[in-house]
């Protein structure tokens, strides 16, 4: 199953909202005065400088909500560590999940090795025949889930702030991040940036904009954006 994100939602004028919220806090300007007409190059300076210098509690007036389907709950489960988000996801409480192999994400490293393809879809295969035997037998969702693989793909919609999403961006598109929520954070990047191209200019991990913050580098930094959003 392919990874789908969409945008469902996000603050208008972005790039301009984050800068008329630092303008009160460095000029002499009045609540209905911030967002009055201000040269597209003042404000990227000024957003630059608040990135700079780490003062992004103004990316915090900005969010933005994805919908996400076709991702494992391994992943899903990496997702909640970001504390500073809201998450709505398809419940196996409720819904009866698929007696489908496609509905179970393939790690690549499995796809590409037949045999251990083969072992994964034998496995997949058997747990849920088992969850439908369950189910047949009166066995409630909620207790015959616990018989799913991992991996089975869920649903879900997801609200960051532009702060949060630049925390989110740095850590899970390192190249050490874990594949599927790498591809996630890739995904999402470029949404934002369709929307957002100033506030999102410099998102992404430190090996781009200087030096690798990792303990433990990869040791094959990206080059530049253009690598790192077609990987």
């Amino acid at each position: 199953m392919n990874m789908n994100v969409i945008l469902l939602s996000h603050t208008p004028e972005p790039d301009a909202l984050v800068a008329a919220a630092a303008r009160i806090c460095y000029r002499d300007v009045t609540a209905s005065e911030l967002l009055q007409g201000e040269e597209q190059n003042l404000s990227r300076k000024l957003i630059a400088e608040l990135f700079m210098s780490g003062h992004t509690s103004t990316f915090e007036h900005v969010s933005f909500t994805f919908g996400i389907d076709g991702l494992s709950r391994v992943s899903s489960h990496q997702l909640v560590r970001h504390r500073l988000a809201s998450f709505s996801q398809q419940s196996q409480r409720y819904v009866k999940m698929n007696y489908d192999p496609e509905a179970v994400i393939v790690p690549p490293s499995i796809e590409s090795n037949p045999e251990a393809l083969r072992v994964f879809h034998e496995a997949v295969k058997t747990s849920q025949e088992a969850y439908r035997q369950l189910i047949e037998m009166g066995i409630k969702k909620e207790d015959a889930r616990f018989i799913l693989p991992h991996g089975h793909s869920t649903r879900l919609v997801m609200t960051m702030n532009a702060r949060e999403l630049h925390h989110f961006f740095n850590l899970r598109l390192c190249r050490r991040a874990q594949w599927e929520i790498h591809e996630l954070a890739r995904k999402m990047l470029i949404l934002c940036r369709e929307k957002a191209p100033v506030l999102f200019e410099k998102a992404g991990p430190s090996c781009i904009f200087g030096k690798c913050e990792e303990a433990r580098t990869c040791g094959i930094p990206y080059r530049d954006m253009e690598e790192l959003l077609l990987d």
